[in-house]
């Protein structure tokens, strides 16, 4: 038998490697607020715990991560004058008692975005400002105090929606499109090496929504919650057959909207919302979907309209 710590374990010819690194936290911010509450998964039956700021207040960012660090880009902004903002702010999970660090920003201000990323980028799609548009803004985590860069659009202008993704690709999902019929179920999927083409449509959610959120996996996306409703549904996204109809699955334990989201490879945990605003966090474990998501420690203070991103805490 030999042993070799380059590249893994050989036992007689057969290597085995380490198993991938997993999400261990996720890290909330936004809802008007600057503040930013931190989930530890292990211990998700306590309060979140307060960390270091947003440098900046505001409601509806998005949020894009990989293992070391969350941006969150975007929003809406009430001073010193209301509007739409493409502030993006990076939290270092190592150090995320400081306040977040400004980078550079969205090529467009706007707010009621979403975004879906890999480990070395972050696709910000749609959004408002303040009617809705199409436009993909890809971050580069490397060279991220750059201006984003525009890639393809979406295929329809649209705010509120949802993003779920994996390494390759992200889905893009509902919406609000400000005209009749304002709620959609569409969904666009981003390839990300291709990103300069126009995001294709894929199989609809199992009904039109707006202001949820998504979180995901190697192989599905969770999307949760929404208006009109509010709902508690939830639609899970198999990425492999993702022409067909999302299929329903176990829902939230309460009927909200204007969450935040973020994951790791076996649960989502979903927190905040409308009406209310409310704390409440709820998880879904991915292997017992059809279940009631339950409820988990709140987060520090009620809060709607805020983002989310997993990493390792």
């Amino acid at each position: 038998m030999t042993i070799t710590f380059e590249g893994g374990i050989t036992f007689f010819g057969i290597i085995l490697t380490p198993p991938p690194p997993e999400n261990t936290a996720a890290w909330f911010g936004g809802g008007l607020l600057s503040t930013v509450d931190r989930i530890t998964y292990a211990t998700d039956t306590a309060t979140a715990s307060v960390r270091g700021p947003l440098s900046l207040a505001r409601s509806s960012p998005a949020a894009a991560s990989n293992f070391t660090d969350g941006w969150f880009g975007g929003g809406f902004v009430t001073v010193p004058t209301p509007g739409a903002s493409g502030r993006v702010d990076r939290i270092t999970y190592a150090t995320d008692t400081a306040t977040a660090s400004v980078r550079g920003p969205l090529s467009l201000a706007r707010y009621d975005v979403a975004a879906a990323g890999n480990s070395t980028d972050g696709w910000f799609g749609g959004g408002r400002n303040p009617g809705s548009l199409s436009i993909v803004d890809r971050i580069t985590y490397a060279t991220d105090t750059a201006t984003a860069s525009v890639r393809g659009p979406l295929s329809l202008n649209v705010g509120m929606t949802a993003a779920a993704g994996n390494s390759t690709d992200g889905w893009f999902g509902g919406g609000f499109l400000g005209v009749s019929p304002y709620s959609i179920s569409t969904v666009n999927r981003i390839t990300y090496a291709t990103d300069t083409a126009t995001a294709s449509v894929r199989g609809p959610l199992s009904s039109a929504r707006y202001v949820f959120a998504a979180a995901g996996n190697s192989d599905y996306g969770w999307f949760g919650g929404g208006r009109s409703g509010p709902y508690s549904t939830v639609d899970r996204i198999t990425y492999a057959t993702d022409t067909a109809t999302a299929s329903v699955r176990g829902p939230l334990s309460l009927a909200r909207y204007g969450m935040g989201a973020a994951g790791n490879s076996t649960d989502g945990w979903f927190g905040g919302g409308d009406p209310g605003p409310v704390s409440t966090v709820d998880r879904i474990t991915y292997a017992t979907d059809t279940a009631t998501a339950s409820v988990r420690g709140p987060l520090s203070s009620a809060k709607n309209y805020l983002a989310a991103a997993g990493g390792i805490q």
